[in-house]
């Protein structure tokens, strides 16, 4: 893909885990904004012994120093399952002695995952989110999602309409269900909502999203009553 061959660059610090036991491989992570950003950031935050490998983005240098793990930055915006990506992510899991190997979003970086093997990852975890669905429903695409379900161990969905459609390429019995987490102090019911006009004293849900089937909002209009 006409990218040069360099070391990627590394931000650690002495809050990072000198036992990395899991390497996070993503093209999706902050700075960079966006919901599986912050998906996966939240997972490595949560997982102890983790490093992660991502594209550099505006804006990393600062956010990478603040991270209580190290993070490892791609030359480039972008990370495709290319000879070079595959050299460096396998270099990382061989340097740290990683047992396991998370991608942030199954395709199409999962298709990485025998060469991480050959270097010594023991357990593949792939994440998967809209866009794998998608993939899911057209037959080219299902394909080569097929074949990155082959190399999983375990492959999440986020509820049970990624689901059905994973379910015509993945193997039902590598799905797991993986919804993100919520920060219960951040939000909780009972905060003040006099600063909006209109909203003190009255129940109120904030749906932040599209309105597409996958994001759930018939449940929430569903649950109002």
């Amino acid at each position: 893909m006409g990218e040069t061959e360099r070391r990627p660059r590394a931000v650690t610090h002495s809050a990072a885990d000198p036992d990395t036991r899991v390497v996070v491989i993503t093209n999706d992570f902050p700075p960079r904004p966006g919901g599986i950003q912050s998906f996966v950031h939240g997972l490595a935050l949560r997982t102890p012994g983790v490093a992660v490998y991502a594209p550099a983005w505006p804006g990393c240098e600062e956010f990478d120093r603040r991270q209580p793990y190290p993070v490892v930055r791609h030359p480039t915006r972008l990370m495709l399952p290319t000879p070079g990506v595959a050299r460096r992510a396998a270099r990382l899991v061989a340097e740290h002695g990683a047992e396991t190997v998370v991608f942030g979003a199954a395709a199409p970086l999962g298709l990485l995952a025998p060469h991480l093997r050959r270097a010594g990852a023991r357990r593949v975890v792939m994440l998967t989110h809209g866009h794998e669905a998608s993939w899911a429903s057209a037959p080219g695409f299902r394909a080569v999602l097929r074949r990155i379900g082959a190399h999983a161990d375990v492959v999440t969905y986020l509820g049970d309409y990624t689901r059905r459609r994973l379910e015509a390429a993945i193997p039902p019995g590598k799905l797991v269900r993986l919804a993100p987490g919520v920060d219960v102090e951040q939000f909780r019911p009972g905060l003040p909502g006099a600063a909006v006009p209109g909203l003190a004293g009255r129940p109120v849900v904030v749906c932040v999203s599209r309105l597409v089937p996958r994001k759930g909002q018939d449940r929430l209009i569903a649950a109002w009553p």
